[in-house]
């Protein structure tokens, strides 16, 4: 029987009461679908729902088939190791037992002799270098996640679920995950905002918080349905707009001739060329007429304005975030940022960047690249002057500004406005509130507490108050920053840096991201060598 998850009139609400999904209905086969939507919308509920991790409120969920669940973080003991994330410890331990001559002769015919060579497939699928001993805290986190999806996919469930599996890798980790849905050839539901892995499914769920719809295809067909629909609203809106305009121009020309019509009767009145009771019952039915008339272009106008503000909220939806910023006048040949022979770290004798010389000249757009560990984050806090280096000089020749993971550039505790005032003290009221609403925090949405936003919205308000004043810095930095927002936002972030003329350096293994922002040079950093 063909693998199956069917969700039937499915509820579910937070533990303080906010409905996330109601009556969903929605289906998976054996196919590979990605789960795409806002921060908060609920993907990840969704998937704990389908594992029974959680339990609806309401409705039903049938699963047809056996499922294997990859958390966005492999937990680990301190003796846990490879083998026991595969659940084949015992089996191990038989081997160990056989090889050793010292197995009953139950075990060595029961033993599976081909199991460490299907374990070491299965890890170097995933680019895993590790024996089944190996303990999972001697694994860094990206590896950790990497050998949990290799050992999923060895047990061969008919489902995979995975939340954010990319999440937190380097560009190996990232593309050995890619490799390994690419291939795969059951079911798969996927959260995830990495588009080069979403490129890999066969359809594409987007979840809001009115509903879950399906697209048939990879990530670049959704963008084109997005893409249709989008045009459909825009002309749905000029349509809209365009009965206005008539309704008014018909009003006004209706009531230009009832007001002709008034006048002549008038005249005629006056002349006594009309009897005084055929008069006034003409006058009653242009009153008549004329009311009429109004409620009939009242109706249409309100119509019109209805099919309007329905497009506009439509298109406030769909269509990508877009913004204009002042220029930072940074020259071409402008010297931005020297580093000479800098050797730095955290350890004596281990460090982590040796004898390293870069530069930035004018707006270039460098990525910062390399395997985890290879020193990127070092790198920043150098230029940062966070940390000093051990020898060589690190020089930066002009205003800058650092936005990390966390945007600690902002200050949680005040409001987007105020922190926009603090970073831009020269900035008055007026082009505080402008600024903010090109980064689509209008109105009240520019009082809200920064602690209380989103990663996504935290990171465009860092982006709205260090690019949005008067004199943006002439570099900016940037960490990861991608991780864990939803794809809105990343839109969001690539349109706000595509619109900045300064020099920009970012460390990130989004390979999409980096060619959306127009990154012009990678510095490339090799993996660290510890003395032996």
């Amino acid at each position: 029987m063909p693998a199956f998850i069917t969700l039937s009139n499915l509820s579910w609400s937070t533990p303080d009461g906010r409905p996330l999904f109601s009556s969903l209905d929605l289906s998976f086969g054996a196919d590979r679908t990605g789960l795409v939507g806002r921060n908060g919308v609920g993907k990840t509920t969704l998937l704990k729902l389908i594992s029974g991790e959680l339990q609806p409120l309401s409705g039903t969920i049938a699963l047809g088939g056996r499922l294997g669940v990859l958390r966005q973080r492999v937990q680990e003991e301190a003796e846990e190791t490879v083998g026991a994330l595969f659940g084949v410890t015992e089996a191990l331990a038989v081997l160990r037992r056989a090889e050793a001559g010292e197995a009953t002769a139950e075990e060595v015919a029961s033993a599976d002799w081909m199991l460490e060579a299907r374990i070491a497939s299965a890890l170097d699928r995933a680019g895993i270098d590790a024996e089944p001993e190996t303990h999972l805290v001697a694994l860094s986190g990206g590896q950790r996640t990497r050998a949990g999806l290799a050992a999923l996919i060895f047990s061969e469930p008919d489902f995979l679920i995975l939340d954010e599996p990319t999440n937190n890798l380097d560009r190996e980790g990232r593309q050995a995950v890619i490799d390994l849905i690419a291939h795969w050839r059951a079911g798969a539901i996927v959260v995830s905002h990495d588009r080069e892995l979403l490129e890999t499914m066969d359809a594409i769920v987007e979840v809001t918080s009115l509903e879950a719809t399906r697209y048939g295809g990879n990530w670049s067909q959704y963008q084109e349905r997005k893409a249709l629909e989008l045009a459909a609203v825009q002309h749905d809106l000029a349509d809209a707009e365009k009965r206005v305009a008539e309704v008014a121009r018909s009003a006004q020309a209706t009531a230009e001739r009832q007001a002709r019509r008034d006048r002549i009767g008038r005249r005629k009145a006056a002349r006594g060329d009309m009897p005084r009771i055929v008069a006034g019952g003409l006058k009653e039915r242009s009153e008549a007429t004329g009311g009429d008339n109004a409620r009939l272009a009242e109706r249409r106008r309100t119509q019109a304005l209805e099919d309007a503000a329905a497009a506009r909220e439509k298109i406030e939806i769909l269509q990508p975030f877009s913004v204009t910023l002042p220029p930072a006048g940074l020259p071409a040949n402008k010297v931005v940022l020297k580093m000479d022979s800098v050797t730095a770290g955290y350890r004596p004798a281990e460090p982590v960047l040796s004898d390293l010389s870069f530069g930035i000249v004018g707006p270039e757009r460098i990525a910062v690249t390399g395997p985890n560990g290879s020193g990127k984050t070092t790198l920043l806090a150098l230029v940062t002057a966070e940390l000093k280096p051990w020898t060589g000089t690190v020089s930066v020749m002009t205003k800058f500004a650092m936005l990390d993971q966390q945007v600690s550039l902002l200050d949680a505790s005040l409001s987007i406005r105020e922190n926009f005032l603090r970073i831009n003290p020269r900035a008055v009221e007026n082009a505080c509130r402008a600024a903010l609403a090109r980064f689509m925090f209008r109105a009240d949405a520019a009082l809200r507490i920064v602690s209380t936003l989103s990663g996504g919205q935290l990171l465009r308000a860092g982006l709205a108050c260090v690019l949005g004043g008067p004199e943006p810095p002439s570099l900016l930095i940037l960490d990861e920053p991608t991780n864990h927002l939803d794809l809105d936002s990343i839109a969001a972030v690539e349109s706000g840096l595509r619109a900045y003329d300064g020099a920009l350096l970012v460390v990130s293994h989004d390979e999409v991201f980096l060619e959306a922002i127009g990154i012009t040079r990678r510095l490339e950093l090799p993996t660290a060598r510890l003395p032996a």
